[in-house]
């Protein structure tokens, strides 16, 4: 790496370590180099400009949006008492129901850390109650939330798909598979752990009760099918798919459950306006950040020396993997994108990996990093929920982590997880 990239990534992590946004960070970092470096400071406000006029970037403010209208009008806590009713009465069932949850809210919120908020202030304080450990099911649930941006939609998709140039609709189904694993991984590390605490006995549902939560959670059962079946069945493209998102779920709100007012439905597009402007203000600081990445040769330069070191799939597979792991206890998915991929992708060419593929194990990778200290976001947000410190909650995840790389490693070297479904469509 030359002086420029030396220089750029050091004043990064400096930035970042003296505390200050990644946002921030990234842009200070750039225009710092551009202007040591005599390079054109004057692109600089036309790349950040251009990286966010894509009609593609709108779905993640309407994902954001739809997440917290559904929210808010229950179906969260709906989904809960179905899964709760359904599996509950089992030995570690609402551990199981914890990422069952998870992993349907997922498909609604497209956000780790709002799964977990959503989530845990109803489950984390229930599975206290029934005798877990508060480190163990507050692990568990930032655990189950990482799936947020693996099931689809998901907004990390979304930034890949506009970044790596790959179909958005194709990430989507490719993500469904590996999803389902990564949460099987967490259930089975769960119902491991469970086994150490005494619970209270739970009755069985009838099937009166049974049904009666199916059918007040149907409404919020049926969001996922309508917003993939609209893309998959050509109905509609990811970003008019999160604009119906929002306006089911405000349909539901109002009308069916009836628990959406309006003064909330002004609250929430402020605090989903404030949420996109931090995203945006990242794809535009990290695009800055990645175009002197490219032009300058920096990440020709980083392939070509990985290339040099070995040119073995599974090893560079391995070193690539690593390396994201390590990012992501850093920095967030949206940086990390933009940060990496220009290195990446050029190897990924030479040893011939699939770009969608890469997109699957990226995103796992990113995920891993959402309850990997000392930056694992969904860590404070279960931390803060479940009224512990950081070390009980750090301790807590390490066998929900193990599990969760070794799900990573099935998804990065059997292909078919994530590639048979988009196949089967003839994606």
């Amino acid at each position: 790496m030359d002086i420029v990239g030396i220089t750029l990534f050091l004043l990064f992590f400096v930035l970042l370590l003296l505390n200050i946004p990644i946002a921030a960070s990234l842009g200070l970092a750039s225009v710092i180099t551009l202007f040591v470096f005599d390079l054109p400071l004057k692109i600089s406000s036309f790349i950040m400009y251009a990286s966010i006029a894509k009609f593609t970037l709108l779905a993640i403010p309407f994902f954001i949006l739809a997440g917290m209208i559904m929210e808010k009008a229950g179906i969260s806590r709906r989904l809960i008492d179905f899964a709760n009713k359904s599996i509950g009465h089992i030995r570690g069932g609402l551990a199981i129901v914890s990422v069952l949850t998870s992993s349907f809210f997922a498909a609604i919120s497209g956000s780790g850390p709002a799964t977990v908020a959503a989530l845990g202030t109803i489950l984390i304080p229930a599975m206290d109650e029934e005798g877990y450990d508060k480190g163990m099911s507050s692990a568990l649930l930032a655990s189950a939330g990482a799936i947020g941006i693996i099931i689809p939609p998901s907004i990390a998709f979304v930034v890949y798909g506009v970044v790596a140039q790959v179909s958005i609709g194709k990430l989507f189904i490719a993500g469904i598979i590996p999803g389902l694993l990564f949460g099987l991984s967490l259930i089975v590390v769960s119902l491991i752990v469970s086994r150490k605490y005494t619970f209270r006995k739970r009755k069985i549902a009838t099937p009166k009760e049974l049904f009666e939560s199916f059918k007040d959670a149907f409404w919020g059962l049926l969001t996922p099918f309508i917003v993939l079946g609209g893309i998959y069945g050509g109905v509609f493209t990811p970003t008019e798919a999160a604009g119906v998102a929002v306006f089911y779920g405000i349909f539901v709100g109002f009308v069916i459950y009836r628990e959406l007012k309006l003064k909330d439905l002004f609250d929430l597009l402020v605090k989903s306006s404030i949420s996109s402007a931090v995203v945006m203000m990242i794809v535009a600081s990290a695009s800055l950040f990645a175009w002197i990445i490219t032009t300058q040769g920096i990440a020709a330069n980083i392939a070509a020396a990985m290339i040099d070191f070995t040119s073995n799939k599974i090893l560079i597979l391995l070193m690539i993997n690593f390396i994201l792991l390590i990012a992501g206890m850093f920095i967030d998915a949206i940086s990390a994108f933009y940060i990496l991929l220009p290195i990446f992708i050029p190897i990924l060419n030479t040893i011939g990996v699939d770009l969608t593929l890469f997109g699957v194990i990226m995103t796992v990778n990113l995920a891993i990093g959402q309850v990997t200290p000392p930056v694992g976001v969904n860590l404070y947000v279960a931390c803060n929920i479940a009224d512990i410190d950081l070390a009980r909650i750090s301790r807590s995840v390490l066998p929900f982590l193990v599990a969760s790389i070794i799900a990573l490693l099935i998804i990065t070297y059997i292909p078919a997880v994530s590639l048979w479904l988009p196949e089967l469509l003839g994606m």
